[in-house]
């Protein structure tokens, strides 16, 4: 383990980590009433609320957007950093999509602006060996998701929320947007996007929640 993943690991609030780590051995949360076929709006065992709540690992970390940098790389034909300037040069989109937070939790109707997916795909040109992608954060916190998750339309590296800049507790200068999957696989204070021949279970996924995570599947929990 690297100096910076101690760090990382010794700022954390342990003892949310240790909860967090015992709701998944317990399994809470989960009703055993899948809706696969993504009848209902809202997933299994989420309520539905008007607030934004947050939730992080116990670190906000403030990134200055002039010292702000995007790395999309691994697996692909042209690797780019984004600075912040490069970032808002990028084909803008806006998308209205749910929140769904393995807390149980949902909200609707989220605005987001932000590049997409898609556009970002497009750029970089993952190589035919691509089928994961990672995020990582300036927290230390990482995700992964499919490179299937990651190319559905309404996934954004978003740099807004209901017309106005992220707020620093909600992931600012920048965060990923995945609507189709539990929330916690889109990491907020975004620093790099890896495109990778092999899955890396990131932060959560190695502490026994699900590595996919379809909220219509109650994918709480591995």
């Amino acid at each position: 383990m690297s100096d910076e993943e101690l760090n990382f690991l010794g700022q954390i609030k342990d003892k949310l980590i240790r909860s967090k780590e015992k709701t998944a051995e317990q399994g809470r949360h989960l009703t055993g009433e899948a809706d696969s076929a993504r009848e209902n709006r809202l997933p299994p065992g989420q309520h539905l609320v008007e607030k934004w709540p947050v939730l992080d690992l116990g670190l906000q970390p403030e990134v200055p957007t002039a010292l702000w940098k995007l790395g999309i790389d691994g697996a692909v034909e042209n690797p780019v950093i984004w600075d912040w300037e490069t970032f808002l040069a990028q084909p803008q989109q806006s998308f209205v999509s749910d929140v769904h937070c393995v807390t149980t939790w949902s909200r609707y109707d989220n605005r987001w602006d932000g590049v997409s997916a898609r556009h970002i795909l497009d750029t970089v040109q993952p190589l035919p060996e691509a089928r994961h992608v990672i995020f990582h954060s300036y927290d230390g916190y990482t995700t992964n998701i499919t490179l299937e998750a990651f190319s559905e339309e309404n996934v954004l590296i978003a740099h807004s929320w209901e017309g106005a800049p992220l707020t620093r507790e909600h992931g600012a200068p920048a965060r990923a947007i995945v609507p189709s999957w539990y929330f916690w696989k889109s990491a907020k204070w975004i620093k790099r996007i890896e495109f990778s021949d092999v899955d890396k279970p990131g932060f959560w996924e190695e502490r026994g929640y699900h590595n996919e995570g379809d909220p219509w599947k109650e994918q709480r929990y591995g």
